[in-house]
């Protein structure tokens, strides 16, 4: 690598670095920093379901940004569990698709093949049909387990946005999409939008918007287009590749050997500006998270939970919420605008105070489920000595107090937080997995 190569490298780095911490996309619930022991008669066959992590928006795999995890930071959190007996994998989609182009990268991630976005969504946005190839996590997901005779099937574990992918996933394995059905005439139809695919045990999100974020207003505001436009030039003509944004679709596939000039005439040429709605900006927001709860619902034979982080506190002088001593200083700014931002109507959702209390990204209120033009349950998860937790139903776990969006997958610099009742972060996901595995289905 000569001087300028990795001076760009280097510079794109550190832009991704300083974007990352900001796009990783309620009264009566319960607040708890421990997780639930697993309830007992379900381990054994439960224990091969592998888990499969899924980054949220502005993630990246395990190949990028030099090694440096998602899942854990300077812990591999993906091979700490693999350690205690856990199969688990590390998902790869787009870090700023939108959760249909996400969940469509999922699925083919997770068995192999080529990535088909679908020709009706494919159509209707503006972009290719067709993805990249992956050769597959799990090639077996799906198929009869030899032994037992049941499906393989696997656990998705959601950060952030991840959530809503997996949810999008489940969806779409489950019922399929009927304009997707409409359009292939008996042509070439994905088995993802077929339906009928029950191949998904459990979903577990972590800090996720299920009913948006209001950060999405100050993402939304004049200059998104310009920053993004030179994080897309610097990535996609770095060698090696430091940070990949997955957009094929878009035709901003990595070209390495392209001049920054050329390529930033492509950026400029796709049609990606004039499709916004087909990204995570638009699915990570109030209003876009509502129009896909509409009609994306818990599966009555998954298991459905998630955790919610916080890290806030009322200011006595002006009500209005302020970020902890602990939040990553690279949050503090964005927690307080959203520990103050209201809106009368903002895309016909109503923000009150009720969205102040957060964890640098993401309104924890948002993060129990979705409620926004949605008809799931969610009912607060008691832990087994008082039941077992319910299929087709979100059972929230609890808040995790004094936790930030980025300390809960191991982002924190300094090492510094994990939840209360664990001796570390890794130890939190080893008891999530203990649980997770233990399920009866």
């Amino acid at each position: 690598m000569d001087a300028r190569e990795l001076a760009r490298s280097t510079l794109l780095a550190a832009a991704l670095a300083a974007v990352a911490v900001f796009a990783s996309g309620c009264a009566g619930s319960p607040r708890s920093g421990e997780l639930y022991a697993a309830p007992p008669g379900g381990q054994g066959s439960g224990s091969l379901r592998p888990l499969v992590l899924v980054h949220g928006a502005f993630g990246f795999g395990r190949d990028e940004l030099w090694g440096y995890r998602y899942w854990g930071g300077p812990v591999d959190i993906q091979e700490g569990l693999r350690r205690r007996g856990y199969p688990t994998f590390t998902a790869e989609v787009g870090p700023v698709s939108s959760n249909w182009d996400r969940a469509c990268e999922l699925y083919a991630c997770i068995r192999g093949g080529r990535v088909d976005y679908g020709e009706a969504h494919a159509g209707r946005h503006g972009h290719e049909r067709f993805g990249r190839t992956y050769p597959g996590l799990y090639p077996e997901w799906g198929a009869s387990d030899p032994f037992t005779g049941r499906t393989r099937t696997v656990h998705l574990v959601g950060h952030s946005l991840g959530g809503q992918t997996a949810r999008v996933l489940v969806q779409l394995l489950a019922e399929g999409s009927p304009e997707e059905r409409a359009v292939s005439r008996g042509g070439a139809l994905s088995p993802l939008f077929a339906g009928g695919h029950d191949w998904v045990t459990s979903v577990t999100t972590i800090s996720t918007p299920h009913d948006g974020t209001t950060a999405t207003v100050r993402f939304a505001a004049e200059g998104l287009e310009l920053g993004m436009s030179v994080l897309l030039t610097l990535s996609g003509t770095s060698e090696p590749a430091v940070y990949d944004f997955r957009l094929d679709q878009w035709g901003l596939q990595p070209r390495p050997e392209s001049s920054v000039l050329a390529y930033r005439r492509l950026v400029a040429a796709s049609p990606v500006w004039s499709n916004l709605e087909d990204t995570s900006l638009r699915d990570g927001s109030p209003e876009g998270a509502r129009e896909l709860n509409r009609w994306v619902h818990a599966q009555p034979g998954v298991y459905y939970f998630s955790w919610a982080t916080e890290e806030t506190y009322r200011d006595p002088l002006s009500g209005t919420r302020v970020p902890g001593w602990g939040m990553n200083p690279n949050l503090v700014l964005l927690s307080r605008f959203l520990g103050s931002y209201s809106a009368a109507e903002q895309g016909g959702v109503q923000v009150d105070e009720s969205w102040w209390p957060n964890d640098g990204l993401v309104n924890t209120c948002s993060m129990d489920g979705p409620t926004l033009g949605s008809s799931d349950r969610i009912v607060p998860y008691p832990g087994s000595e008082a039941g077992a937790p319910r299929p087709g139903v979100w059972n929230f776990m609890g808040v995790l107090e004094s936790v930030d969006h980025l300390d809960i997958v191991g982002l924190d610099p300094l090492w510094r937080e994990h939840p209360r009742g664990s001796d570390s972060l890794l130890d939190w996901y080893a008891s999530l997995a203990r649980m997770l595995t233990a399920l009866p289905k």
